[in-house]
């Protein structure tokens, strides 16, 4: 974001912004890492504690798929309005890519993000061996997998076209949702549905990852396979993200005469309703 005033929702930086003083980067970075952390914590948390099938009243997969979608929407709206809420390296690089945030700050944003997904981690941890008997590595701590690791016995092959698809998909509604012609306050809402959608998809696949920090957590307490197999989680999601962010320079670029042909128009609502007045005081004028 070009100010710490701007509205959280989210109009992410863009290449242009001039650099923010050290103690607005350091807002930034902490933000970046509080957000990841509530995501791993909330997201695998879900996974690891509420949807064991030894739970009684279990939340299921359905259940996971939407803790996953609330903790992107909550933290967008509490700390989006400080980093850009992207919690997330795939997000980063797909924005970098698509002009909208400078890659002199990327890799302070990833660093932010790895050290919340690893802290997010450690506190679920420390949650789930409270309970008696509790096995971390036996349970697979919600860390990503394909082969014999994969909920529904998916290779390599499809777990890799389903992380990068969706991680695309998932750059192309975070771009549309954060365009400066998209009503600023429903982005955290689509980019949490969208987030939701994308696990009601994948969890069978995968587990879901299409966010390397999010994916590393897990796998450096479980270790072995989940290590050996993180690779996917890093260059497939990034692989995904880079392709949108550049296919969205092109589709997301305006001017005067890239208007919407309706029904959804192309202005914010504030705009579209002060325009609604404009034409009202004609009338009774």
């Amino acid at each position: 974001m070009t100010d710490d005033r701007m509205p959280a929702t989210a109009r992410f930086s863009s290449s242009q912004a001039p650099r923010p003083r050290p103690v607005a980067m350091a807002r930034r970075l902490a933000a970046e890492a509080i957000g990841t952390f509530w995501l791993v914590l909330g997201g695998c948390g879900a996974a690891v504690l509420a949807a064991s099938p030894g739970i009684p009243g279990t939340i299921g997969m359905a259940g996971v798929a939407l803790a996953f979608g609330l903790t992107v929407f909550t933290m967008a709206f509490a700390v989006g309005f400080i980093s850009g809420g992207h919690f997330n390296p795939a997000v980063s690089v797909g924005l970098t890519m698509a002009g909208r945030f400078p890659a002199r700050d990327l890799p302070g944003y990833v660093v932010a993000q790895l050290v919340g997904g690893i802290l997010g981690s450690a506190a679920l941890a420390a949650l789930a061996t409270g309970a008696p008997g509790f096995d971390l590595v036996a349970s697979g701590f919600a860390a990503n997998g394909y082969g014999a690791h994969s909920p529904g016995g998916y290779g390599a092959t499809t777990a890799f076209l389903a992380e990068a698809l969706l991680t695309a998909g998932f750059l192309t509604v975070i771009l549309g949702a954060t365009d400066q012609r998209s009503p600023t306050a429903f982005a955290p809402l689509s980019i949490g549905l969208a987030l939701t959608l994308i696990h009601l998809i994948s969890i069978p696949i995968d587990n879901t990852s299409v966010n390397p920090a999010r994916s590393t957590g897990p796998a450096l307490f479980v270790g072995g396979w989940a290590l050996s197999q993180l690779w996917l989680f890093w260059v497939a999601p990034l692989t995904g993200a880079a392709i949108a962010g550049l296919a969205g320079r092109w589709l997301f670029a305006h001017s005067e005469e890239d208007q919407s042909p309706g029904p959804i128009g192309d202005n914010p609502v504030e705009r579209m309703i002060d325009n609604d007045r404009q034409i009202l005081d004609r009338i009774v004028s």
